[in-house]
Parts: structure tokens; sequence; C-alpha cells
């Protein structure tokens, strides 16, 4: 049975480009790019080549990078580098729909001692504006707000809540996981301080980020060791991942453009089939302002874990929301913020693409979707009221 891969906003296959390219940094040049000798030392030139591309994709300069572990990491280090840089400062602000990485550290934080405000959302995802403009103080260490929804694909107005921050010289962080490789980002038309890259989410491998410190931010370490990466990051580079997340970068902003298009064909004839076929049907999020990929729809009346066991049976992979949160059975933190009705809220699917699906592979999903919901709706005390 063929898998048809819809959850690519989860983690993405590594291109085949980029597999070739970090293979060979496995298997001959093993070195550390740390070592004196040659053999090592070799490396460090391809991890500076790496940093370049990198750099390219948000149009950054090289010395702006910093090479992590993941997203999380990036996100983490970003937020508490912010906190130690301005210690009088006990004010955190980000939102009520951010990915865990921000948002369970943001927690955590609190539990601390900070003060943390989670501004709201309406119900298309969109940011509430004025409640962000009322939650600005002089006691603000740091604001992070994401680039793009990883579950609705929602993108948030960062160049215009930059502008308000610059103004009030105020620290700006973005998680643009979601965002980079999808949609194009200028760091030099962008007004923020620092911006999250995640290898996995545009088809480099897993245990490899990037976070972009821009040139004169005030920046405190968050692990503290050796003096690699200028000593901003300690720990022995992961030469080949670091490798291939250049590779993934560059292929990424080569085809940034056609593959949006290609993308967002494919996602709205996914959604407007899946519109008309299913009754009680709904897309979460801001339809207008979004990512290419990403589509969640709500089907009343079902249970979405439910779906997704359906859709295993056909090797269709697809979920119900974030990765990092699929172990809990509590509804989606970003649905309930945007007040999605408690209906539709457990029956909600995301399905994000890659430029490695196919038409035929949505329309095979268009043709097994309306029967699995059909099928349980009839088993639902709720669904059996609307059949």
């Amino acid at each position: 049975m063929k898998t048809i891969y819809l959850d690519n906003n989860a983690t993405t296959a590594i291109a085949p480009d980029v597999l070739n390219e970090m293979l060979l940094y496995l298997r001959e040049f093993y070195g550390n790019p740390s070592s004196m000798h040659t053999f090592g030392g070799q490396l460090h030139r391809k991890v500076e080549e790496a940093r370049a591309k990198v750099a390219a994709l948000i149009n950054a300069k090289p010395e702006e990078i910093i090479f992590t572990s993941c997203g999380t990491e990036s996100d983490n280090t970003a937020i508490m580098s912010a906190v130690e840089s301005f210690p009088q400062k006990r004010h955190i602000i980000t939102t009520r729909v951010e990915h865990p990485a921000v948002f369970n550290f943001c927690k955590h934080l609190a539990r601390k001692g900070r003060r943390v405000t989670f501004i709201p959302v309406d119900n298309f995802g969109r940011l509430n504006m004025e409640a962000f403009r009322k939650a600005l103080d002089d006691d603000v260490a740091v604001v992070s707000i994401m680039y793009a929804n990883n579950e609705t694909g929602v993108i948030f107005p960062i160049e215009d809540i930059g502008g308000i921050l610059r103004e009030r010289n105020i620290v700006f962080h973005t998680d643009a996981v979601q965002a980079a490789g999808k949609i194009p980002i200028d760091v030099k038309k962008l007004p923020v301080d620092m911006l999250s890259i995640s290898g996995h989410k545009l088809h480099a491998p897993k245990g490899v980020g990037a976070l972009y410190v821009r040139k004169g931010t005030r920046f405190y370490p968050y692990i503290i060791g050796g003096h690699q990466e200028k000593g901003r990051r300690a720990g022995t580079e992961n030469v080949a991942s670091i490798i291939a997340l250049g590779k993934a970068c560059e292929l990424a902003k080569k085809h940034i453009e056609e593959e949006a298009s290609y993308l967002s064909d494919l996602r709205d004839k996914l959604e407007s089939a899946l519109l008309k076929c299913c009754p009680d049907v709904r897309i979460n999020g801001d339809t207008e302002h979004r990512l290419p990929n990403t589509t969640n729809i709500s089907f009343d009346f079902v249970e979405g874990e439910a779906i997704l066991l359906r859709l295993d049976e056909y090797g269709i992979c697809a979920s119900s929301g974030s990765a990092c949160t699929s172990g809990s059975l509590e509804p989606s933190h970003v649905l309930r913020a945007m007040g999605v009705p408690f209906t539709a809220i457990h029956g909600s699917i995301r399905f994000s693409l890659s430029r490695y699906n196919t038409e035929e592979e949505i329309s095979e999903v268009i043709k097994i979707m309306p029967p699995i919901i059909k099928e349980l709706r009839t088993l639902s005390p709720y669904g059996k009221e609307k059949l």
C-alpha cells in the first residue's frame, strides 16, 4: 500500500539532493571542525558555506546565523537570551496560539516569577492587535510571536508588529519554523531581532536548526561550554546535518515561488472538494493570509482521532494538530483560542502538503474522505442526529 503523506508541518522527507550532500560527511569526512589537523579543520569551511546558504534564505548576513539542534532550542534560546540580557524587565508577551516550544516555555517562565501576557486571536486565528498594543509597557523584555501558525497556517502581521516594537526599542523574536522555505522572508526589511528555523520542516534532517540574531542585538548563550558558534552555542557541530540544512535552504530559496503556487492549488482542490462532498464542514483559520501548503478542516459530530485511524488504514497520513501535542487527549489550544465550537474542535484535521505530493494523491484523499466521515457519523450519537 502506497503512503500518501500529508503531515508535512510535523516533519518532511529529506530531499534526495540534501541526503546526497550530507552522506559524504557521515561516511568519509567525519572529523571535528574545531580540530587543529587538516582532516577535521577542513570541515569548518563547509560549515561556513552552509551558514551562508541559510542566511541567504532570509537575506541575513552569515554571521547573524547560529546553528542549533532544532526549532525548540532556537525558540527557547531567543526568549531566554532576552530575559537574561534585560534582567530588570519582568514582562514577556506572546500569543495564545504559539507552538509548545514558545507557549509552554513562557508558562514555565511565568511559574518562575515572570509576568507573561498571552495575546488572544479572533475566530479566524488573527491576532488581536488592540490587545497587543494595550499589553505593551516599559517592563517588556521580549515579544515572541510566531510567523505562521503550525496548525492553521495563518500568517501573522510580523512587519506591523515589529514596527510597533522597534519604536519602543523592545526585542522581537519570531518563530518562523513553519514559514521558512514556504514563503519569502527578508530580515533586511522585516523588523525582527531574532528568528527561528528548523531543518526538518524544509526537507533537511531532524536534529538541526538555526537562530537568526540581528547584528547589534544583545545576546546571552543558552547552552554554555566550548567556543563553538563564536561562543554563542556550545557543543560540537552537527556537521553533516548543518551541511544538509544549508542545501535544503538553497533549494527552498530557488523554488519558493513555483512551489507555493503548486501547493496552494493542491490545497484548494482538496478543500473545495471536501466542503462540497461532506456536510457540516468548516475551514479553520484565515483563508486569505495563510501558508500555501496548510489547511485545517473541522468535521462536526465526529472525532478527529477516529478519522486519522481510518485514514491510516488507507495509508494516508494527516494530523489533528501539532505533532508535539499529539500524545495529549486535550483539544487543540489553538482551536480553543479561536473559539471553534465544541462539536467541531474534536473533529479537526490538519492536512499539510509538500513538493512531493501529487494531484493524484489529492484525488485519492477526496475519494476516500466522504465515506469515512459518513460511516463515523453513523457511529456517533451526535452524528446520528444529523443524518
